[in-house]
């Protein structure tokens, strides 16, 4: 069986003589003769695939042994999920090749700590390097009161519902969150510990899952039928089933991705219904016949009573400048918007974190 080198936890992480880095080796026990691994680090490994050469990211062995290692020289502020793709043959970089690697690769059995998949893939690892910005809303907290997961179905589709520590919906008119991609977040107790430290008030939750890949990219690419279903359907659902209010001001919209852009979306055609926007790694390039359409509907359209935070990776070179455009264009159009960047990518490690300070930074421009 393919094991980690030992029992040490991996990556091994070391100082470097380089300033603003730390040397980074993962290690990997071939379980056959011939085997290699291919380590596949979020955004890094992804841009030279981009390039059609990944030949940086193959193990080497060390003499004498089967023991396979890589070590990298990595921004001390990184933050990435990682996964390790054991083989005899090095793959192909085109895109169908790809997806078949990104769907049969493996954790690191080294690293305890993992990051949620999605759209039904297995979870990664988490490499977090000593710099990298603080997620105190990340993980759960032994003591910290627990709210509750229900799962329903809403016109057909599964949702998932989170209703906060001693929830009364017939009291109504609580705060309510829609966060996309539902399948990934589900259980993710990044509301209980807001809550419990007082950076949000007792909120319901309403995540709707994604389906599968095909109903993905058709919902989150500007579609008003799904976006009309959330607001028509949904939300007053979750207003007479849980108590969620339809108070746009309290009512936030988050995603990632392709949900980002959704997100956002959706504010510009409900914006009675969607008064906050928290947008992660947005796809603000969408689409490839008329890039960045939903930024110059934005621009060309009054400001509308939307709040925003919206954040993205340093590292991610096929949207960042869109998101700083996306972002630009709510500055000069008067919005109340916050934007961040953060050394990391397209990254459920990294929007692990930023889904708890971008609900914090919304809700605190809340009235109490």
């Amino acid at each position: 069986m393919t094991s980690p080198a030992d029992h040490r936890v991996t990556p091994l992480v070391e100082p470097s003589p380089i300033p603003g880095k730390r040397r980074v080796t993962f290690l990997w026990r071939a379980g056959s003769p011939g085997e290699r691994a291919v380590v596949l680090i979020n955004t890094l490994t992804d841009r030279d695939r981009h390039a059609g050469d990944i030949s940086r990211h193959v193990t080497t062995e060390e003499a004498g042994g089967d023991l396979l290692t890589l070590t990298y020289e990595l921004d001390e502020d990184l933050r990435a999920s990682y996964q390790i793709l054991p083989c005899t043959q090095i793959p192909a970089t085109d895109r169908n090749s790809w997806r078949r690697v990104m769907e049969t690769a493996l954790p690191d059995p080294g690293n305890p700590e993992t990051v949620p998949g999605q759209l039904g893939r297995g979870p990664s690892s988490l490499l977090e390097l000593p710099l990298a910005p603080a997620q105190p809303y990340r993980a759960r907290r032994p003591g910290t009161p627990e709210g509750r997961i229900h799962e329903a179905g809403v016109a057909g589709r599964r949702v998932w519902v989170y209703t906060p520590p001693g929830h009364d919906a017939s009291t109504g008119d609580h705060p309510v969150l829609v966060l996309l991609d539902g399948d990934t977040w589900a259980g993710v107790p990044t509301l209980d510990n807001l809550i419990a430290d007082g950076r949000m008030p007792p909120a319901v939750a309403v995540l709707p899952d994604a389906v599968d890949r095909p109903a993905r990219l058709r919902d989150m690419a500007c579609h008003e039928p799904f976006v009309r279903w959330l607001a028509d359907e949904l939300l007053p659902w979750a207003g007479r089933e849980w108590g969620a209010t339809a108070d746009p001001a309290r009512t936030v919209i988050a995603g990632q991705s392709l949900g980002g852009l959704t997100s956002s979306y959706a504010a510009f055609v409900a914006p009675e219904r969607f008064g906050n926007v928290l947008s992660q790694s947005g796809s603000y390039w969408w689409s490839d016949e008329d890039p960045e359409w939903l930024t110059r509907r934005y621009a060309g359209a009054a400001r509308l009573p939307v709040r925003f935070h919206v954040e993205a990776g340093r590292l991610e070179w096929l949207l960042l400048e869109q998101n700083r455009r996306f972002a630009r264009t709510l500055f000069d159009k008067g919005y109340d918007v916050t934007y961040t960047e953060y050394n990391g990518g397209r990254d459920p490690a990294c929007w692990l974190g930023g889904l708890g300070d971008g609900l914090a930074s919304l809700a605190s421009r809340w009235s109490r």
